[in-house]
């Protein structure tokens, strides 16, 4: 039966105790072990506008915004153009303090950016440039990105990338382009789907125990497309990629909308790839 003893943890990286533990550890963030072929590099500064480029204006954004959070995002960003381009986003970008994201490169600011999201740094995937601005996907909600200007914050190389095609259901890792290992995974049922689109890797949780095969979750950027339609304990959750207590399910929809593959993948998983490592889900 799908679902049928755990029904709170099938699916989505679970905001275990929102009020509390999270998803995040609150204590000291989790960081994979490097690995010699993928350390990432320093990050460098951002950068100023082309040389001979008008650059765009700056409205300073009112300090009565929002922060983005892992809870919402206010309305009023844009889309994604390219949700489900599979080329390779190369660099992330990680705020130094708390910077403003905007509507269009010279646009409106709608919110803030902070350095972190529940005390875990964050680095978010570069979706395109213009005159100095910076589009990013946004975390916490689905095929959006948003424009930063000029500012404190870094770039951050991204050698990785991970596609998940839902008609196959298949997890194949990339590292500079070249695939490095393909697995098996389950996804979400009709009701839950596992989102499309580009995403990222947000973070690292603790959530252990049996049905993870005690191993750790990687929360991404996406949430579910309908909050409504998952079990009530995983509302303001985070799609994840993790393992399961058993493969029995492997290749086929039985989640509430995470990614589930083998204990051994999940494994290599976490060692292996970095916060800010671009997911994109495709059919």
């Amino acid at each position: 039966m799908r679902r049928a003893w755990l029904p709170a943890l099938a699916g989505l990286a679970v905001a275990a105790a929102l009020a509390g533990a999270a998803w995040f550890a609150l204590d000291t963030p989790v960081e994979p072990a490097p690995a010699p072929s993928s350390a990432a590099a320093s990050p460098e500064p951002g950068a100023g506008a082309s040389p001979g480029a008008e650059p765009h204006s700056v409205l300073p954004p009112s300090a009565s915004l929002p922060v983005i959070d892992y809870y919402k995002v206010p309305e009023g960003f844009p889309a994604d153009p390219a949700p489900a381009s599979l080329a390779r986003l190369k660099e992330g970008l990680h705020p130094n303090t708390r910077i403003g994201v905007y509507d269009a490169p010279g646009g409106r600011p709608l919110a803030f950016l902070a350095p972190d999201i529940l005390t875990v740094p964050i680095t978010m995937p570069i979706a395109a440039e213009d005159r100095g601005w910076v589009a990013v996907l946004l975390p916490s909600v689905n095929r959006t990105i948003g424009w930063t200007p000029p500012g404190d914050w870094a770039r951050v190389p991204l050698r990785d990338q991970l596609v998940v095609r839902r008609g196959a259901h298949t997890l194949t890792w990339f590292r500079d382009d070249v695939e490095q290992k393909t697995w098996p995974v389950t996804l979400g049922v009709a009701a839950t789907p596992t989102p499309l689109g580009r995403t990222f890797v947000l973070g690292r949780s603790r959530l252990r125990g049996e049905v993870y095969a005690d191993t750790d979750v990687w929360a991404l950027g996406s949430v579910p497309d309908d909050p409504m339609s998952v079990p009530e304990g995983l509302r303001g959750a985070h799609t994840g990629i993790h393992t399961w207590h058993n493969d029995w399910a492997l290749g086929t929809d039985d989640s509430d909308g995470c990614i589930r593959l083998t204990k051994s993948g999940q494994e290599q998983l976490l060692a292996e790839i970095a916060p800010g490592t671009p997911v994109v889900v495709v059919d």
